[in-house]
């Protein structure tokens, strides 16, 4: 069980209490050094946290309160009309049209509506206080909550987090305390006065109706006005400089006239060529001041893993890379730069699904067969496979079932079709009969009612994969916000992800061309040598390198495991999966779940003590 109460060091949070006496204890708790404050009209604490006091735009008109908290510019003019518009719902349909990343709080006659992003880079989680008479409390950061409510570590949920590549639709609103549930990112979140809960949908998908050249339009539109509200009033910037996204960021910061500087971290694969694009890139934008990490600086995979101690709200497979994303960061930290600009999300919107063309089949059935036959061609994928998967009708809850039967069958190899729900993920071998029996349950239980998050195949795995890999981005800004770096991510914006989904998939999504929308997107705005790369570098050597020149730091991980206390992994056979030579692509991958696991298990009993299940739930969010 959680012993004490304690807020992550360096990093930024909020919690947002009902307006009710109810909670006058939980909000004592909450106060200590450096906690910012601010009241409902009845004066009751209303919002309380750590954050940049630029990351914070309020208003207030008679009993209406407004919060803006993230990266945006939102001025308090503009703030102050959201707040007159009404209602909570058209201030948050004013909130809608704001670029950048940012949380939207109100406090409405007593009641409190908090809204996160899509994609879950700005998430929510709610949690119910059974000491303060029930009411719900609602916070960005899962393990505030967990703290303040006393919620137990949950064994199952935990058990989700051990499956590769991802976890599954619905599964991704659980934490991993009982009661700490994640509140989607197309609902908002309503708080009565006594702290009742509800949430109730605030965001569906675009329809997919614009042509290529409208859309371009719009993303280069939508990604300038990303980066203009981040570089604003800041006399210097970084940024990655890498693959063809994070190369549209740094050329959009520098045609904006912003001081950048940009980093790019060599491969030791002799066909990488980031380096070779980011000088041409360099060569063409002035105000670029440019670093080359050379391969050899650049940490490899399990670089340390055994001695990490990032205080992380949620398990991160990211652990296994955390020195390889962070170096860059650090310098940029170094160089005195307050905020870092990254291309993470760009593979998401740009690359789009193939999955596509199970939705187009019925509708448009000589454009899917012509897609079909170019993505078969092109990934030497089985035909009869994928002509079977194109074929299958069966619902989301049905895969799901399927998903629960299969859980310990090896994974699919990398020429299975890609047009299914998605990637079927798998336990590893060394899981436990717990653990699989664990999440084989809670996917059955979810398997009932599941819906997708859009209705096709192609667009829910979109959703899908922006929400799984956002969260990798909220954990590297975790990492960074200690080193007074702020970590951006436009890419995950509401507005950009909302202007790419709008194009037609079969503009967007090709066989014979690689990202075609970030490509016209960015005419007159990348150099041409690079607007046209086709080309991305993979780090296969660093992962397999990376485990045999690290493979003592991971094996000191399953020494006196979290995980084998705690029944679900075999350490007899993990340890001997790590002594093994594995591919990077799939054998290799399999461990990153499982030791993100360990890693944050570890660093939370360094940090704030002992973790351990109770039989006490504190109950979850109600739709």
């Amino acid at each position: 069980m959680v012993t004490g109460l304690s807020f992550p060091t360096g990093a930024g949070w909020f919690l947002v209490l009902p307006d009710t006496d109810a909670v006058a204890a939980l909000a004592a708790r909450a106060r200590s050094d450096g906690v910012r404050e601010l009241p409902h009209a009845s004066g009751r604490p209303w919002l309380m946290g750590r954050w940049p006091a630029h990351a914070l735009t309020t208003a207030q008109c008679g009993t209406v309160q407004l919060a803006v908290l993230g990266q945006h510019a939102v001025t308090e003019e503009e703030a102050a009309r959201a707040a007159r518009a009404g209602s909570p719902e058209a201030a948050e349909d004013r909130a809608r049209t704001w670029p950048g990343s940012h949380h939207l709080i109100a406090s409405w006659g007593g009641s409190t509506l908090v809204r996160g992003t899509v994609t879950g880079v700005r998430s929510v989680f709610a949690a119910r206080a059974p000491r303060a008479g029930g009411a719900h409390l609602v916070s960005d950061r899962a393990d505030i909550l967990a703290g303040l409510t006393d919620a137990d570590l949950d064994e199952r949920r935990l058990a989700v987090q051990l499956l590769s590549p991802g976890i599954l639709h619905p599964l991704t609103i659980q934490t991993v305390w009982r009661g700490v549930d994640v509140v989607p990112g197309d609902r908002r979140v309503l708080l009565d006065r006594d702290g009742r809960l509800r949430t109730s949908r605030c965001w569906t998908p675009p329809p997919a109706e614009l042509p290529l050249a409208e859309g371009a339009r719009l993303v280069r539109d939508r990604l300038a006005d990303a980066v203009a509200v981040r570089i604003a009033g800041r006399e210097l910037v970084s940024a990655d400089l890498g693959g063809v996204d994070s190369t549209a960021v740094v050329a959009t910061a520098a045609r904006a006239g912003a001081k950048t500087v940009a980093y790019t971290a060599a491969v030791h694969d002799v066909l990488g060529d980031d380096v070779s694009y980011a000088r041409r890139t360099v060569a063409e934008l002035d105000t670029v001041e440019h670093h080359v990490v050379p391969a050899t600086e650049v940490p490899l995979t399990f670089d340390r893993v055994d001695a990490l101690d990032d205080e992380l709200d949620t398990p991160s497979p990211y652990a296994v890379n955390r020195h390889r994303r962070m170096l860059i960061v650090e310098r940029a930290a170094e160089r005195g730069s307050p905020l870092h600009l990254s291309g993470m999300g760009g593979d998401e919107l740009f690359s789009g699904a193939s999955a596509h063309v199970h939705g187009l089949l019925p509708r448009h059935p000589r454009t899917a067969w012509r897609l079909a036959r170019g993505f078969t061609s092109r990934h030497r994928w089985s035909r009869r496979t994928a002509l079977a998967q194109l074929l299958d009708r069966r619902s989301y809850g049905s895969w799901l079932e399927l998903i629960a039967r299969d859980l310990t069958r090896p994974q699919p190899d990398l020429s299975v079709p890609l047009f299914d729900w998605g990637i079927p993920p798998r336990l590893p071998p060394w899981a436990t009969g717990r653990a699989v029996e664990a999440v084989r349950d809670l996917l059955r239980e979810q398997a009932a009612h599941a819906e997708p998050l859009s209705g096709g195949h192609g667009g829910h795995r979109e959703l899908v994969t922006l929400r799984a890999l956002a969260r990798f981005a909220r954990h590297v800004q975790q990492m960074s916000e200690p080193l007074g770096v702020t970590f951006a991510a436009p890419y995950y914006d509401d507005l950009l992800v909302e202007a790419a989904l709008a194009v037609r998939p079969q503009d967007r999504v090709t066989p014979w061309r690689y990202k075609p929308l970030i490509e016209e997107a960015m005419r007159g705005i990348v150099p041409e040598a690079a607007r046209r790369r086709t080309t991305k570098a993979h780090a296969a050597f660093e992962e397999e390198t990376g485990l045999r020149r690290h493979r003592a730091s991971l094996l000191a991980l399953w020494e006196d495991s979290r995980l084998r206390e705690l029944g679900l992994v075999d350490v007899a056979a993990l340890r001997d999966w790590c002594l093994r030579p594995l591919a990077a692509d799939l054998e290799s991958a399999l461990l990153h779940p499982t030791v993100g696991c360990e890693v944050w298990l570890r660093a939370r009993e360094r940090n704030r003590g002992p973790v351990g299940p109770t039989a006490t739930d504190t109950g979850g969010i109600t739709a």
